[in-house]
């Protein structure tokens, strides 16, 4: 009987932190409308690129149609054969009216390939608020509405997880469900219990905060920038905060091998820049509370069919509260979802399991390893 109320308590918290997180990222996700901000800047957007990707014509375009009074941006290339160098200059032409600049060249403080490609985009910038903007980021109209509207005084930086949208395939799907109602709702539930950390997809940034720290250098501190933007500012005994809605990422077609390269790379690179905080994560997802609930139902002495219906029953508790999150929230909602919730939910122990046992990958034809020491004697301002 002892082990069966061990097995049904772990069970019923682990349901109800579940249900907890959903709740906190709904909370968010449908607000009728973001905080406005009190005063709108000239800002810097920087934005590294390499290589043409499926969206890159549509997410380079937005980076113009933002509504702000006044702002830059500037395009950083490490190489000058890159692909993507023709698609930038013809935007850029396109649209003479925002300020904007194409800067070729590599600055290598870091093994972080997007960190070395950032380095000459903070030293061109010449406002004091700076966005570290991703290539495939999808940029709406008020993006920096949004971003400033989050900042307050007690912040050092701004941040928004990637919002997977438009999935093509199974796998698609399944990156959506990684991102969406899972990686996300986390964030912003580690965000309300005031242990908010960034991410590196879309990072604003007080230029002060960051100058305090160094300058751009101290994000070589880590092998993940957004590991080293959340311990500078957290440093300073300032916080990170979340917009409310992420902002979207066009996904397309994606192959089981790209989801895997992607989330595992990010699960190694948790595991070595937080592992305190990245060990519990074998508790997230719906399979922990089910087997605990499994585990109850046989210790209890239920019959297979009775232990059967309790595992179902959690399932679906768990499972339609995410899929009603996702329609609530209007995130893409297709006869693939529930399957590809299921399928992220039986990957993520063996990401965990790998983020401990595997130290290396490949970023963007850069083979990297969390076990190379970092340069933290890089100084650049």
């Amino acid at each position: 009987m002892t082990a069966a109320l061990v097995a049904g308590a772990a069970c019923v918290i682990l349901i109800l932190l579940n249900l907890t997180s959903m709740a906190i990222a709904g909370r968010r996700w449908m607000r009728a409308r973001s905080e406005l901000p009190a005063a709108r800047p000239f800002v810097s957007i920087v934005r590294p690129l390499r290589g043409i990707e499926e969206f890159s014509a549509e997410t380079l375009a937005s980076t113009f149609a933002i509504d702000w009074p006044a702002y830059e941006t500037i395009f950083c290339v490490q190489k000058a054969n890159d692909p993507i160098i023709p698609l930038v200059e013809a935007a850029i032409a396109a649209h003479p009216h925002v300020p904007a600049q194409l800067l070729v060249g590599d600055d290598p403080i870091c093994p972080n390939p997007k960190l070395n490609n950032c380095v000459k985009g903070w030293l061109a910038a010449r406002a004091d608020w700076v966005v570290f903007a991703d290539s495939n980021v999808l940029m709406p109209t008020d993006y920096l509405d949004r971003l400033m509207g989050a900042m307050k005084e007690d912040c050092g930086l701004v941040v928004s997880m990637p919002l997977g949208v438009r999935p093509r395939g199974i796998f698609g799907h399944v990156e959506v469900a990684l991102l969406n109602t899972f990686q996300a709702r986390w964030q912003y539930a580690a965000e309300a219990v005031g242990m908010g950390f960034a991410q590196g997809k879309n990072m604003l940034w007080r230029r002060a905060v960051l100058d305090r720290a160094g300058g751009i250098g101290a994000l070589a501190s880590e092998i993940a920038e957004d590991a080293a933007s959340t311990k500078v500012v957290r440093a300073q005994g300032l916080k990170v905060r979340l917009v409310d809605r992420p902002f979207e990422q066009p996904l397309g077609l994606r192959s089981a091998r790209d989801v895997w390269a992607r989330h595992s790379r990010w699960a190694r690179l948790r595991r070595v820049t937080f592992p305190l905080q990245f060990a519990p994560e074998i508790l997230t997802g719906a399979l922990p509370p089910i087997l605990g609930g499994a585990l109850a139902a046989k210790f209890s002495g239920f019959s297979p069919i009775a232990t059967a219906a309790t595992v179902a029953a959690i399932a679906a508790l768990l499972y339609g509260a995410e899929l009603a999150l996702t329609s609530a929230a209007r995130f893409p909602l297709t006869w693939r979802t529930p399957f590809a919730l299921v399928i992220r939910d039986l990957a993520l122990p063996v990401l965990w399991i790998d983020a401990w046992l595997v130290d290396d990958f490949t970023w963007h034809g850069h083979k990297m390893t969390v076990r190379e020491p970092v340069d933290e004697t890089a100084e650049v301002g």
